[in-house]
């Protein structure tokens, strides 16, 4: 694809990515690094970033829920085109449906064969913005690359929801799978930032429940740590073109918590128990981020606990990538997939 195919898209998906969630003082300026070891497309994205500047976003306090779902609502509208486009790009089939009694959309690649195998996508988003439909450019080419149905959980965001009450959500669209005919063995599911931790918790508690496991995991910038531990959450800090934790990431995480400590398993799970077994797992973060270091982490976890894990780096990408029409995206996103088919067989 040309250049200019990509530099089109970024403008689009920009609109919807820098959205301001509430005014604030306006954030420091990053002098953002554009290293020349990544592709042209990137490059440009970089670039981009650094002009639209979506690390000032700014949160509401956790009980102002009207201004809350002012800012998800304009969000939602912002999105439309760029997840218009991810569909259109990405030739899949796009359905509203509900699953478990929680409203889901079930994605399904252009002549799609039904191999009976599932994947389930939780979408980040700091547990308080976006929906299902607005993170289509993570979902819709998953799909195309997978050759994949995804089921993309709507689950209701915080503070309207807390931790408990969406995890469940979770659990409840895979009690609704099972209910189809699905085993553990034919669900995959996957998640970026936010959605990996949730992702990662849905696992935790499909095990504790006696319920089985899905057949792998895969796990995108997973926020498995709603705390600001970490060295890369301190070093790279004032080079990450997309995330910021004072104002944002710590308001979103207490809106999620509803008043656990954000040290708790149950909320940031790279501190869970991994020994009592965990599904083949997939990792994958850019050097570009605050949350590399979480990613390592949780390799590191888990791979102390016995488990398979494989942890996949990418030289100068920012937060979740693999959103983004670069050519590292999909690198990254047929890495995904052939993890994925060789654990859903």
């Amino acid at each position: 694809m040309s250049t200019r195919f990509y530099t089109n898209c970024l403008t689009v998906l920009l609109l919807a990515v820098c959205v301001t969630p509430a005014k604030a003082a306006p954030a420091a300026d990053r002098d953002i690094f554009v290293p020349t070891t990544i592709s042209a497309e990137a490059q440009q994205l970089l670039k981009k970033l650094s002009v639209a500047k979506p690390y000032t976003r700014k949160a509401p306090p956790v009980t102002d829920l009207d201004a809350w779902a002012r800012i998800r609502a304009a969000a939602e509208v912002d999105s439309v085109k760029r997840s218009d486009h991810a569909v259109a790009s990405s030739n899949v089939i796009v359905t509203e449906a509900t699953l478990g009694g929680v409203p889901v959309l079930d994605i399904r690649p252009e002549n799609w064969t039904d191999n009976g195998k599932v994947l389930v996508y939780t979408h980040g988003g700091a547990y308080t913005l976006f929906s299902a439909r607005s993170t289509l450019p993570s979902s819709a080419p998953m799909s195309r690359v997978t050759r994949q149905r995804i089921i993309s959980v709507d689950y209701t965001t915080a503070p309207h929801a807390h931790w408990k009450e969406i995890q469940e959500q979770v659990i409840s669209v895979f009690k609704g799978l099972l209910a189809e005919g699905y085993t553990m063995n034919d669900i995959a599911i996957y998640g970026d930032s936010a959605g990996g931790g949730l992702a990662t918790s849905t696992v935790l508690n499909l095990r504790d429940r006696g319920m089985g496991m899905p057949a792998a995991v895969v796990l995108w910038a997973p926020w498995v740590d709603l705390t600001n531990a970490g060295d890369t959450a301190h070093t790279l800090k004032d080079d990450d073109p997309m995330l910021t934790y004072d104002g944002l990431l710590d308001i979103s995480a207490r809106a999620y918590a509803d008043g656990l400590a954000l040290t708790d398993p149950r909320i940031s799970p790279v501190n869970a128990d991994f020994n009592k077994g965990f599904p083949p797992t997939l990792i994958q973060a850019g050097t570009k981020e605050i949350l590399l270091s979480t990613a390592v982490r949780l390799y590191q976890t888990l791979g102390t606990a016995g488990q398979d894990v494989t942890l996949d780096v990418y030289e100068g990408m920012p937060h979740v990538f693999q959103q983004w029409p670069i050519p590292e995206a999909e690198i990254a996103r047929k890495k995904s997939a052939v993890f994925i088919k060789k654990h859903l067989r």
